[in-house]
């Protein structure tokens, strides 16, 4: 054990963390973001409360979707999964003091980089604006208050890409609830903004950017106090030649490549869906929301726990235990994906009726997105295991092989799209993405088990056959309860929110009740 381990330890808290660790982690990240979805929900509603869709709400969101765009590209993509593995890795082998002036030269020449790009694009903001929303070129009053916006909402990414930062240290020495809490933080501030700036100010819909803005700030400035507490608390110093840096950087390349590729992915996917029937652009909106709600808080729990925990195991060269951590995360999410797959399927009209059939959205509305939820569905699981597979390679500090394949799935994602468009429509859009997904899964399953990196522990047939018991269970039940989708169109708001409650409560008890009945315990996943 290095000299420093128990010093970063808790008292009586051995290092490397348990399986026990990954179970309850992985539930605590999935209820934090669980709770931030809803309260996304909650904040959309009130900004489409106070604001609607006119000209003001337009420009806003396109003052958002730049910085957050790169937040997504940089911050919570390529900048987590090159740091974390090099930290865990300094960590595992270096002293305090060595972890600590990693800590403070990243901070301090990450900070730097972003400062400067900040500060370029506040006073370019008209040029950003121009780059991502042309149209507004011929609205003056539009393009001058997504320009002022825009320089009020881009420091967003200087303070969200440094809370991403503190947030990678503290999920390495294992405190993830708070870097999982602090999400909520950025929708209780936009909410807060909207109700008590929006009087206050000369154009209400500012009351929003300055949301976005004091939202950075808490989430970054919460997180500092449990830094303190761990003694890594940065004090910035700027040094490229860091060997650690270096090693970042070098991961960073092809990592926010990848994460580029994934972006690639989604506008080829709305710019097919535009050339086709007015609405297909939202059917795969709403349903896209649906798909991606199991996956945020299962499949990204799950990746977001595993990744620090594989990275200690390979710095500390324990093959055996980091085989059986990725066996251990891919049972994991088959255990909730395939029940969670399953369920959207069947009920994949039932679920889109009562979400959105309200207002303006047609009983066509509601028809045409189940269809692309359904085949959404079908690439579920391999959303998931995606999620939880590729951090096999990040731990090991390997960013270039996720980007091959990853660039395979993309040319495979665009075959497919051109294969299915014709014949499904939207639905051939969201087909394509799963096959693609599944396609991309495959050859990291692969990868991993060609390098040795995953072996598959015992008990896997036992395994397989519970699973199939347990959601032949969930089926039986849903479609032994579940009504005409003539009945659920015709049912009222309140109606249809307590059917499907009743639903999903019933699905859930048959499923894990099933599986008690099969021989699957809890314990089992904490011995992992």
């Amino acid at each position: 054990m290095p000299p420093d381990q128990p010093k970063q330890s808790e008292p009586g808290r051995p290092l490397p963390p348990k399986a026990p660790g990954l179970l309850r982690s992985s539930g605590v990240v999935g209820v934090m973001t669980m709770l931030s979805r809803v309260l996304g929900l909650v904040r959309d509603m009130v900004i489409a409360r106070y604001f609607g869709a006119g000209a003001g709400a337009d420009a806003f969101f396109v003052a958002f979707k730049i910085p957050n765009f790169l937040r997504r590209l940089f911050a919570e993509g390529a900048f987590s999964q090159a740091f974390v593995p090099v930290l865990s890795s300094y960590r595992e082998r270096q002293d305090t003091s060595e972890v600590k002036r990693l800590v403070d030269a990243v901070a301090g020449s990450l900070g730097l980089v972003l400062l400067a790009v900040t500060l370029v694009a506040m006073l370019g903001a008209p040029v950003l604006t121009a780059v991502f929303a042309p149209g507004f070129l011929d609205d003056d009053v539009k393009f001058a208050l997504t320009s002022d916006m825009l320089r009020v909402t881009f420091p967003y990414l200087l303070l969200i890409s440094l809370t991403a930062f503190a947030g990678g240290i503290l999920n390495s020495y294992d405190r993830f609830a708070v870097p999982a809490f602090t999400p909520v933080l950025l929708n209780l501030a936009m909410i807060a903004a909207a109700i008590f700036l929006t009087p206050v100010m000369d154009e209400p819909v500012m009351a929003l950017a300055w949301g976005v803005f004091i939202a950075g700030a808490l989430q970054l400035f919460f997180q500092l106090p449990f830094l303190m507490r761990l003694g890594l608390l940065p004090r910035p110093r700027i040094d490229y030649r860091h060997e650690g840096v270096s090693r970042i950087l070098k991961l960073m390349a092809p990592a926010l490549f990848g994460v580029s590729v994934s972006q690639i992915n989604l506008l080829l996917d709305t710019v097919l869906a535009s050339f086709l029937q007015t609405g297909s652009v939202s059917w795969l909106y709403y349903s896209d929301r649906l798909s991606e709600l199991p996956l945020g808080v299962f499949g990204i729990a799950i990746a977001t726990v595993i990744l620090p925990s594989l990275s200690r195991k390979h710095a500390a060269a324990s093959p055996d235990q980091f085989a059986a951590t990725l066996d251990w995360a891919v049972r994991a999410v088959l255990l909730i994906g395939v029940p969670a797959a399953l369920a959207l399927g069947l009920l994949a009209e039932p679920l889109i009726a009562t979400l959105f059939h309200y207002g303006e959205v047609t009983d066509r509305d509601v028809a045409m997105s189940a269809q692309s939820l359904l085949a959404y569905s079908a690439g579920l699981l391999a959303f998931m295991l995606i999620k939880v597979l590729a951090p096999g390679f990040f731990a090991r500090q390997d960013t270039r092989t996720p980007v091959k394949i990853g660039v395979i799935a993309m040319v495979a994602n665009m075959v497919f799209n051109l294969a299915l468009i014709v014949p499904l429509a939207h639905a051939g859009l969201a087909l394509a993405t799963s096959l693609s997904a599944w396609l991309n899964g495959y050859l990291l399953w692969r990868g991993l088990r060609k390098e040795g990196a995953w072996k598959s522990q015992a008990g896997w047939p036992r395994f397989l056959l519970q699973l199939l018991f347990a959601n032949g269970a969930l089926a039986a039940v849903i479609l032994w309860l579940n009504v005409p989708v003539g009945q659920w169109l015709a049912f009222g708001g309140l109606q249809r929110a307590s059917e499907m409650a009743v639903l999903v409560l019933a699905g859930v008890f048959a499923y894990f009740i099933a599986l008690a009945l099969a021989g699957v315990r809890l314990r089992q996943f904490r011995q992992k």
